[in-house]
């Protein structure tokens, strides 16, 4: 079993029901994986984050969940377009607007270079909206390629930007619970 921390976001529809549906679906059954092959071990805040990239486009809703999975890198992979798809995302615009965004941030000490795959994650680094979760659950947890902690990572980058777009916190860890009737 591995430990694995992925990263989520969303800013089209109902952005937190666009969020806790893609974690449902990570631990639910697929043709390529049972549903043992993940586990949820801790899920962030949830955060309002400005768009970067491209800026034409609505605020985001971003999480860190971390995870334990049998599972390879390239099956995790698969199974995350899988669900993107499922949820209906299509892709257009480069960081541009999307139902469900899911990316593999850290995968242990592991380094993985491959054409579709890069882990860590090539920008994680350069992105408050992915720091800031993930020094909420994790700050201990080390960027493999540079040697340092995540909340290193978050110092640094923060010293460094004050013009950076908004990152807020607008909910704990409960806002991942399936919503009582």
């Amino acid at each position: 079993m591995a430990d694995v921390y992925l990263g989520l976001g969303s800013n089209v529809g109902d952005k937190a029901v666009n969020l806790r549906a893609a974690l449902w679906l990570l631990t639910s059954p697929s043709a390529t994986a049972d549903s043992e092959s993940v586990t949820i071990w801790q899920v962030s805040s949830l955060y309002r984050t400005d768009p970067v990239g491209y800026l034409d486009q609505d605020w985001f809703l971003n999480a860190v969940v971390h995870i334990e999975t049998r599972l390879t890198p390239r099956e995790l992979l698969n199974k995350l377009i899988a669900i993107e798809r499922k949820l209906g995302r299509v892709r257009t615009v480069r960081n541009g607007p999307r139902i469900i965004d899911l990316d593999i941030l850290l995968w242990q000490d592991r380094i993985v270079c491959e054409d579709d795959l890069v882990i860590p994650h090539p920008r994680l680094h350069e992105r408050l909206f992915v720091l800031e979760p993930l020094a909420e659950i994790a700050p201990e947890a080390r960027h493999p390629v540079l040697g340092l902690s995540v909340a290193e990572c978050l110092a640094l980058l923060a010293a460094g930007c004050e013009d950076a777009p908004g990152v807020f916190r607008i909910d704990g860890p409960g806002w991942a619970a399936a919503p009582t009737r």
